[in-house]
């Protein structure tokens, strides 16, 4: 039998899609007053790799990273999804999303995203939200699975979570 040992706390990251720089201001603010100071803000990336949200939220959709200087325990995913929906909903006009925030967590050696969607390769974590290990950290840069989605394939969104990685990486000494 394996001794149980203390959990590894983890670096929060919220990845923003929006169409206007004000609504990444906002959220962000927004965040900042649930979890706490940010340490990480990526450029604004074009959101060129799917229309899935183009109907609801409109063209010209961009992407940012942000991740926080406090460390949280893994298990806190489900609540911090929670958190975020409601902020989509209170950021919403008319009944459609103007932000879609996807929390996650970043460890030394994978990337963790929640969703409430259920497949074959995500674990339920409590409270209708499931984990999905996105990318894993292997010989020095992140790895994709098969069901990696095509963004968190490319270069420039690796780029950015080797970044963040590099900060947790610092934070744990």
């Amino acid at each position: 039998m394996g001794r149980i040992a203390s959990v590894t706390p983890v670096k929060l990251v919220v990845a923003m899609l929006a169409s206007q720089l004000a609504l990444f201001t906002d959220a962000t603010s927004r965040l900042m007053t649930l979890f706490g100071p940010v340490d990480y803000v990526s450029p604004l990336l074009p959101f060129d790799f799917t229309d899935y949200y183009a109907g609801e939220m409109g063209p010209g959709l961009l992407r940012q990273f942000i991740a926080f200087q406090d460390l949280v325990a893994p298990d806190a995913l489900p609540d911090i999804k929670l958190q975020t929906n409601a902020l989509e909903i209170h950021l919403s006009r008319d009944g459609r999303r103007q932000v879609n925030l996807d929390p996650g967590y970043l460890t030394a050696g994978k990337l963790v995203l929640a969703t409430t969607k259920d497949q074959q390769h995500r674990l339920y974590l409590g409270q209708g939200i499931y984990g999905e290990v996105t990318l894993r950290y292997r010989h020095g840069s992140w790895q994709p699975w098969e069901w990696t989605y095509p963004d968190y394939r490319s270069a420039g969104y690796q780029r950015i979570l080797k970044e963040i990685r590099d900060v947790y990486m610092a934070q744990r000494g």
